[in-house]
């Protein structure tokens, strides 16, 4: 047996032994039913490092002071971030991430979750998923989903979408926080 062919095991064995680690880490993390990170952490590639930078992690707004109270979603057309806030908790925001508008905005207001469907088809064509739907004004309904491919819609601005898309990831947590009649509160 060859040099080459022992580093290979080796390296292989290696990237065994630190993908079991990483799938335990992340089984641990969801039986312990902990929320997830508030901001996604983003990577410039291969060689990005595995300490935080200051441009590593975007600052999450806070969750703006019009908000309302008690258990709700809240949604800014003006910064594109959901805040999940479950009054029962401390702290209460249980989970904050950016999302993706489509090319109309809801009225600011208050709205109850009225429908939500497993999965579909957008208006982009694209399969989605974990959709939670709030609101309908002027023919646009107006609702949270996540594309399974995990893309960002592109909007057209001759027609008239009022999808908001998140990760898909961020699209569950949405859908297990918000059941039918959870207030979505939609602020400037």
């Amino acid at each position: 047996m060859g040099p080459g062919v022992v580093v290979t095991g080796l390296t292989l064995g290696a990237l065994a032994v630190v993908s079991l680690l990483a799938f335990q880490a992340n089984g641990a993390q969801d039986r312990a039913g902990g929320p997830r990170p508030t901001a996604p952490v983003t990577s410039s590639g291969p060689a990005a490092s595995a300490a935080p930078s200051a441009s590593a992690t975007p600052t999450v707004p806070a969750l703006p002071a019009t908000s309302g109270s008690g258990t709700r979603v809240v949604y800014s057309v003006g910064s594109h971030y959901v805040w999940l806030v479950d009054a029962k908790k401390n702290p209460q925001v249980v989970t904050a991430f950016p999302v993706t508008p489509g090319s109309v905005e809801p009225t600011p207001g208050s709205y109850p979750v009225y429908s939500r469907t497993p999965s579909t088809t957008g208006t982009d064509g694209r399969q989605i998923e974990h959709v939670v739907r709030f609101a309908q004004q002027n023919g646009v309904v107006f609702g949270f989903s996540a594309a399974l491919d995990g893309a960002t819609q592109t909007t057209d601005p001759k027609t008239k979408t009022g999808g908001i898309r998140s990760s898909r990831q961020d699209g569950q947590l949405l859908w297990d926080f918000a059941p039918n009649g959870t207030k979505v509160i939609v602020v400037a």
